[in-house]
């Protein structure tokens, strides 16, 4: 198992060069970048991002570090648009400060040796570090993702199991028929039913709409404090785990009814197991593989596009919204480095989710299947 191990995560290292790699050549390509914004700011052009711009500091360094950016290499003030009349030299400052003036190739291996270790430099457009940009958005990623996983197996398998059991019954027609409804059901506009019915729209006013936590949150005393923090997160966790409790509930249930009808469950119960026994002694650890399977996906979607709606709806500022901001605005050091912690996450999870499978059934040996 050691050297399964070992493997895995030599094999991270490629995978993680081709991701970089592949999203620093598509940025090449992208019209636009820091220079082209702070250009088209000062010609009066970008007065929707400006106040965004200016709110980092104002010096518009990059920290001396350019993980990307289209349009790099060329001091030629022709090659940014709305540059014309701009001194050419302003335009070789700016470049230097982002570190445009260099090659592409140096530019990205620059960046791989930065981010091995785990510097990734300076915000273009905030005066912060990325990484203090992104320890401060954590905790609202944190809490949707965590909750929003656990929250969605916790009622999703017990139910898979019992429609399972029940196939076929009244009980698995009207479930499923709600479990389908709410699959169908866009979790940006169940959030928006939400405000309306609970947050004040326009019925009741039971729920907080901002933020995680009460701006009295630290003068409560602590069993407070984790009843606010729930308190908040009870409208956006409930809207993003609604397609989630869908889908695990039914892999779940299909899961379960396709090892229910095996011999070997036949044969258990022949020997007099109760089904209580069968069920949970031999069915569980072979139909929850694949429920296990879908977890890292679920759980690492929870800080990208699944919780981008839900953080702009419910005014909470996270790590997706962090992303879709610095994609916007071209701030390339965020999108990078955002991309190179996540893909190292997602990486690791999968790694850790192939484990758990033999913790599960301790059958299965991936050495073997390898060799």
């Amino acid at each position: 198992m050691l050297a399964y191990i070992a493997r895995r995560v030599l094999l991270m290292i490629p995978t993680i060069l081709g991701i970089m790699l592949i999203s620093f050549v598509l940025v090449q390509f992208a019209p636009g970048g820091p220079v082209e914004r702070i250009i088209a700011q000062l010609q009066g052009q970008d007065a929707g991002t400006s106040s965004r711009i200016s709110g980092g500091g104002g010096d518009f360094s990059g920290g001396g570090q350019a993980p990307g950016g289209a349009g790099a290499g060329d001091a030629s003030s022709s090659r940014y648009r709305g540059a014309q009349g701009l001194d050419p030299q302003f335009i070789k400052q700016l470049e230097a400060q982002f570190g445009f003036d260099r090659p592409a190739h140096e530019r990205f291996l620059k960046m791989l040796w930065d981010y091995a270790r785990f510097d990734f430099g300076k915000s273009y457009f905030r005066d912060i570090s990325v990484l203090e940009l992104i320890k401060e958005k954590l905790p609202v990623s944190i809490s949707l993702g965590l909750w929003m996983t656990l929250l969605s197996y916790a009622i999703s398998i017990p139910l898979g199991i019992k429609k399972a059991v029940r196939d076929g019954s009244s009980f698995d027609i009207w479930t499923s028929a709600v479990v389908i409804v709410g699959y169908a059901i866009p979790g940006f506009l169940f959030a928006i039913l939400l405000i309306v019915l609970f947050a004040g729209g326009s019925f009741w006013q039971i729920f907080p709409l901002r933020g995680l936590t009460s701006e009295n949150w630290a003068f409560m005393p602590w069993h407070m404090q984790i009843a606010d923090y729930f308190w908040h997160l009870v409208l956006p966790i409930t809207a993003m785990a609604l397609g989630a409790f869908a889908t695990s509930t039914l892999l779940t249930k299909n899961s379960f009814l396709d090892e229910i009808r095996k011999q070997y469950v036949l044969t258990a119960r022949m020997k007099g197991l109760s089904e209580r026994q069968v069920l949970y002694g031999h069915v569980f650890r072979n139909a929850m593989l694949i429920v296990i399977a879908g977890f890292p996906g679920a759980f690492i979607s929870a800080f990208f596009a699944g919780s981008l709606l839900i953080e702009t709806i419910f005014s909470l500022d996270g790590l997706g919204l962090l992303s879709f901001e610095s994609i916007v605005n071209r701030d390339y050091p965020v999108v990078f480095a955002s991309l190179y912690i996540f893909s190292l996450l997602g990486l690791a999870v999968n790694l850790v989710s192939d484990l758990t499978y033999t913790w599960i059934d301790p059958r299965i040996d991936f050495e073997t299947r390898e060799a």
